[in-house]
């Protein structure tokens, strides 16, 4: 039976197991005040920690909807590449930007607000992980960290390329800044160029030197060339981009430089017991 969200908050249409539990929250069914209103899960953005600690309680009631209680895994996300191998003891607010699991009952979590977030499960439906996926952190391999927990080891006579399948492993891509309000400096570019020239393909030449960036074509390329071929979500799209739609999302870049801070949203996934 699928997972009944409230508000407009998403759930990932993909072919997952039936164990795999996920959502995206959005910007609405929260009681923080303007401008950050109203379901900001930020503790660092100058909210209420009342209102933040009140959202929370409101995520953690789906969390828990199906018989509960899911313990949450919380990092504080630095744009890096390191992974919490998550459980029910693991305490919020590790350094790190992914965490996954193969403990029922254990929610990875991953926040955004530009940046996205992107949802990994195996198709047996035994483990799951979370990675927020800006560009320095995308750029610095934190999908590809993410997904090596998935991969069996490599025998000693074998790459692990040649073994990985991308029948294994799902992704979904949730919301972020789309390649319509993506502007960066060229530094950006040949960060992704250097690691693979045809990541030169998803940047759009602006005056003054600039390029607009598709960063979620970037993380579909780095995602299968990982060997990740089933991927879902954020197709680049208007729809999907959270500076191009204020009353859904919450955008650092859009809301930052008007109102001086954002809020912030969270990706959700675990498995059932």
């Amino acid at each position: 039976m699928p997972l009944q969200l409230p508000h407009d908050w998403i759930a990932p249409d993909w072919p997952a197991h039936l164990r795999v539990r996920a959502f995206c929250t959005t910007r609405r069914g929260g009681v923080s005040a303007p401008p950050l209103d109203s379901l900001n899960l930020g503790q660092f953005v100058g909210d209420d920690p009342q209102a933040v600690a009140a959202n929370w309680a409101a995520v953690q009631t789906v969390l828990d909807s199906e018989g509960g209680p899911v313990h949450t895994v919380r990092t504080l996300q630095v744009h890096g590449s390191r992974v919490v191998a998550a459980h029910s003891g693991t305490p919020a607010g590790l350094e790190a930007d992914a965490c996954t699991t193969a403990e029922p009952g254990v929610a990875c979590v991953t926040m955004a607000a530009d940046c996205l977030p992107v949802l990994l499960a195996d198709c047996a439906g035994t483990r799951v992980a979370a990675a927020h996926a800006g560009w320095r952190g995308l750029a610095g391999g934190v999908l590809e960290a993410a997904l090596q927990p998935f991969w069996p080891p490599a025998p000693v006579h074998q790459a692990p390329a040649a073994i990985n399948s991308g029948a294994q492993v799902l992704a979904w891509i949730g919301p972020g800044i789309g390649p319509q309000a993506f502007e960066v400096g060229a530094e950006v570019r040949e960060a992704f160029v250097a690691h693979d020239p045809a990541a030169a393909a998803h940047f759009t030449a602006r005056p003054g030197g600039k390029f607009l960036a598709d960063l979620p074509a970037l993380a579909r390329q780095r995602l299968r060339a990982a060997g990740v071929s089933a991927v879902y979500g954020n197709d680049s799209s208007p729809a999907w981009c959270t500076a191009g739609q204020p009353s859904r999302f919450f955008s650092h870049r859009r809301d930052s430089a008007v109102l001086g801070r954002s809020g912030r949203m969270a990706a959700c996934i675990w498995l059932a017991a």
